[in-house]
């Protein structure tokens, strides 16, 4: 655990989504400001707006990617392919520390059904159940090294 990943998880637990737990985390970072940082990362909660897919800490996380190291231009097909060997060795990461990506996979919902689009309350109850607190510190930790490997003087 590292700065990073106790701050997202303090967002978390404040009643952010995953998603904007990680991006809030590395804001300031990025020159980011907050409303947009939550906003922007807002749809990517539950796996993307409780779809249960790509879980929303790692797509939080390739946001924060996006911003320190992405590509601007259409025809710049080697920082396409470098920024994509970064997402994918970032995916890595979470995923050997994980077991997946994938929020249904995570929360251990196998039969596909994404479920309601209402989110649960955050409840005792919630927090003991669902592992995504910690999710979030593992995202959050994973890009702040990175960050601190490559940005950080």
């Amino acid at each position: 655990m590292n700065k990073y990943s106790e701050k997202a998880m303090n967002y978390f637990s404040e009643g952010y989504n995953c998603a904007q737990s990680v991006v809030l985390t590395f804001a300031d970072e990025v020159g980011m400001d907050k409303k947009t940082a939550l906003m922007l990362s807002s749809s990517f909660g539950g796996g993307m707006g409780r779809l249960r897919e790509v879980c929303g800490a790692v797509s939080g996380m390739f946001i924060i990617a996006g911003l320190l190291s992405g590509y601007s231009a259409p025809d710049d097909a080697d920082g396409k392919k470098e920024h994509y060997r970064l997402i994918q060795e970032l995916a890595e990461k979470f995923r050997e520390r994980n077991g997946s990506i994938i929020c249904r996979e995570l929360l251990g919902n196998t039969d596909g059904n994404p479920g309601s689009y209402i989110p649960e309350k955050r409840t005792d109850e919630y927090y003991k159940k669902r592992p995504c607190k910690e999710l979030v510190g593992d995202a959050a930790e994973i890009i702040g090294e990175y960050y601190e490997e490559n940005f950080r003087k």
